[in-house]
């Protein structure tokens, strides 16, 4: 059976597992009622060129500049690690059957996830395949997986779509996206039937976070839902967390980390993490509904004999609309206060700040705060990434005169009055040098 027929057989078996598990937790079919118009032109989803980091890592293989050693321990795990540029320190473990391979997930055995700014890697002991989650500038979120068979050429296979029954729904802002899920898992790492399913990013309380994850790190009397398997009978109708997964800074007693590169699973590292994936997902959903709406708008030109290139109000309402989501996400609106500093066991935070690009001031949009709130200057760093500069000119250009109007002006909308003086001051002159496109509106 060739590599491809392994991991579609693979991708149907779990798919039919993971329906019926998605139907019990909620999951909305929106999933298949948005494919339809995100596989059609303009943005021709499976068949359209992608250039994500996976897909060039991919064509080096392919024509022999680059070789992927081979680890009879982890397969090619930490050889992709270092061609993508993704840090070791950024692992996570998730012990919740919520992913691919939830036959190889489980307590004793958890999925390891490494991510940068624009990939994602999945690793489960004993896994067929490694899987991957890129972000291509254009199409959003693109998936594939690599045989953990060991080759002179491994290939990457591209999902052509069972990834999507759970990564294009509501939970992903309606594109093929990314989620951070927290579930009440119990003794096997299945999600309680009933008990109830978060979607977690910067708004969510820390009491809803990490259910079904490992979790290192300190918070103080801060209780969330990590580290703890869970009993149904336990949770129905009584959702006082007990505190029992709290500071944790070694799983040696929770579970076995020898299999994995590193022992932690680093909680500053899935903050991080919980901000982005949604992050990366209004960038996506803004560029669909974009290029949507102005294909649309110029159908319509031609039927109604309008001036080419002209957009109409309906579609600029639409492209208004994605492009306030954006700015919200990226000035971090409703994201939680921190009750007390918080803390990871491993590099990951000192690895992530050393990427920033810094202003004059030295001053950096990946600096940390970690005791009041996440990030020490409210503004996200994926203002800086090939997907949000690759947006269409239409909402890009809408995205920074709305910066403008909240930074600059002063505008102190309900979604925007968390922001001070003095953050709106500093990260306008960060912008200023960071983004031209930016600093050319002032």
């Amino acid at each position: 059976m060739g590599i491809e027929s392994k991991v579609r057989s693979l991708c149907l078996t779990v798919a039919t597992m993971a329906v019926a598990i998605a139907t019990a937790l909620a999951i909305s079919s929106v999933a298949f009622a948005q494919s339809s118009t995100f596989e059609q032109p303009p943005i021709d989803y499976l068949n359209a060129p992608v250039n994500d980091p996976v897909a060039q890592l991919a064509d080096r293989i392919k024509s022999g500049t680059t070789k992927l050693d081979f680890d009879n321990k982890q397969g090619y795990l930490l050889a992709v690690l270092k061609e993508l540029d993704i840090p070791i320190s950024s692992q996570t473990l998730v012990f919740s059957k919520t992913s691919l391979q939830l036959q190889r997930i489980s307590p004793r055995r958890p999925r390891a996830l490494y991510f940068n700014d624009d990939v994602y890697v999945g690793f489960c002991q004993n896994g067929d395949v490694l899987e991957f989650a890129a972000t291509d500038p254009m199409q959003g979120a693109i998936f594939y997986t690599l045989d953990q068979s060991k080759t002179d050429r491994p290939e990457f296979v591209r999902d052509r779509g069972s990834c999507l029954t759970c990564h294009a729904s509501t939970r992903t802002q309606n594109v093929p996206g990314y989620l951070v899920r927290s579930v009440f898992a119990d003794g096997s790492g299945y999600p309680i039937l009933g008990s109830g399913t978060y979607n977690t990013d910067h708004t969510s309380p820390m009491e809803q976070r990490w259910g079904g994850w490992y979790v290192t790190g300190t918070h103080g009397k801060t209780k969330h839902m990590g580290n703890v398997l869970y009993d149904k009978d336990d949770i129905r109708g009584n959702r006082e967390l007990s505190g029992m997964g709290s500071n944790i800074t070694s799983l040696d007693s929770l579970v076995s980390t020898s299999a994995y590169l590193s022992p932690h699973s680093d909680l500053v590292a899935l903050m991080v993490l919980e901000h982005q994936t949604q992050m990366h997902n209004a960038i996506a959903a803004a560029n669909y509904e974009t290029r949507q709406a102005l294909h649309q708008s110029f159908q319509m030109n031609e039927l109604l004999e309008r001036g080419e290139g002209y957009v109409s109000d309906s579609a600029q309402r639409r492209i208004d609309a994605v492009a306030e989501n954006v700015v919200r996400h990226l000035l971090m609106s409703g994201e939680i206060r921190l009750s007390e500093p918080i803390a990871g066991t491993s590099d990951f935070a000192e690895q992530f700040e050393a990427r920033g690009k810094l202003d004059i001031k030295g001053r950096s949009l990946r600096k940390l705060d970690l005791q009041n709130r996440v990030f020490k200057y409210p503004c996200s760093y994926l203002i800086d990434s090939p997907a949000f500069d690759s947006l269409p000119d239409h909402v890009r250009k809408r995205i920074y005169d709305r910066l403008v109007n909240v930074l600059v002006d002063g505008e102190s909308s309900k979604d925007f009055d968390h922001l001070s003086s003095d953050d709106r001051q500093t990260v306008t002159d960060i912008l200023k040098e960071l983004k031209p496109e930016f600093a050319a509106r002032l």
